[in-house]
């Protein structure tokens, strides 16, 4: 059984409602008739119900199972106008901005997830990941505890002896662009938390560099040795080591060599990138090059489950993401 269908088969042993607000998309709908064909998930589409039906009949998906609310009909529209005025008054929301964006798929549906009628969201196959944050921000906030939300891929490389049988957690690769030294200590135990609560083994975490153990210095080596010291210091039960190149930090060989006093090089799972430029490019060429399957970008630090998406994603990208969503939902 492959990662993600494992996944899928966690998802169903505690069935989570998801809500998918990007229903003018035909990809959606057909992760929705996936994730419902295949039972690891309820699903709620918004939108308007004649146009969802439309595009599955003309496509041959079946949605009957799914539930569909339209925002401009919901009996729900005024009571979470209010209640998204009452959270957001302060910042300057007025009930009658409030009652326009409730209007919105997006924000109707992350009210859903607010008032705990729904589980867990996925949203971004259209939308930008600020047009998918920016709700939830405001809406859901922070997780208890959590300085910072970030963005994690979940990366699955076929054929691969490296990481925990080719499975990674690549952070920050989707939101927080050039993070500082404290940034880094926050996004690392965060990726860490998610590898150990999506995986289910022990991560390992890398904070990647151009430069292995002081073989180069310059202010990018810097940031991410400081960070590597404040992470040890502040969690000191994770295991992780820095500054490290990539090769050193997931190839034995490389690791043995270049850091042999390292409790990580070779074997890292979970790899912090120092800024989101390395980290957007690295994902793709894994995805790209390597033919990995690339799921996210996966939020963490956020009170409830949303998650985001590539545009590029697939339909079986959003299905993936879906059964990520639930099992999340499931933890909390």
């Amino acid at each position: 059984m492959n990662f993600i269908e494992n996944i899928k088969q966690r998802a169903k042993k505690d069935i989570k409602r998801i809500v998918l607000p990007e229903t003018s998309d035909l990809r959606t709908i057909k992760a929705a008739d996936i994730a419902l064909k295949e039972g690891y998930a309820e699903i709620i589409l918004i939108g308007n119900e004649d146009s969802i039906k439309k595009l599955a009949e003309e496509n041959k998906l079946d949605i009957s199972k799914a539930t569909i609310v339209n925002p401009l009909k919901s009996e729900k529209s005024k009571t979470y106008a209010e209640k998204l005025y009452e959270l957001r008054k302060e910042k300057g929301m007025t009930l009658e901005k409030a009652q326009e964006l409730i209007k919105d798929e997006v924000y109707f549906a992350m009210m859903m997830v607010k008032q705990e009628e729904a589980d867990g969201l996925v949203s971004g196959a259209i939308h930008s990941t600020s047009d998918t944050l920016r709700p939830a921000l405001q809406i859901l906030k922070t997780a208890d505890g959590t300085k910072l939300v970030s963005a994690f891929f979940l990366m699955i490389v076929p054929n691969c002896e490296y990481g925990e049988d080719g499975v990674f957690v690549f952070g920050d690769c989707g939101l927080n662009q050039n993070p500082t030294a404290e940034e880094l200590v926050e996004i690392a135990h965060s990726s860490s938390e998610s590898f150990e609560q999506l995986v289910g083994k022990e991560s390992k975490v890398a904070m990647l560099s151009y430069s292995t153990k002081g073989s180069a210095r310059s202010e990018l080596t810097e940031k991410v040795i400081n960070a590597t010291n404040m992470i040890k210091e502040k969690y000191p039960e994770m295991k992780v080591d820095g500054e490290l190149q990539l090769d050193t930090a997931i190839v034995p060989t490389v690791g043995k060599s270049k850091a042999p006093d390292s409790n990580i090089a070779g074997t890292a799972n979970t790899l912090i990138f120092p800024n989101l430029d390395a980290g957007n490019i690295g994902y793709k060429l894994t995805q790209r090059l390597g033919k990995a399957e690339a799921y996210g970008p996966l939020c963490q630090g956020i009170a409830k489950p949303v998650n985001d998406l590539s545009r590029g994603c697939s339909s079986q990208d959003i299905a993936g993401v879906i059964a990520i969503t639930a099992v999340q939902a499931q933890q909390k």
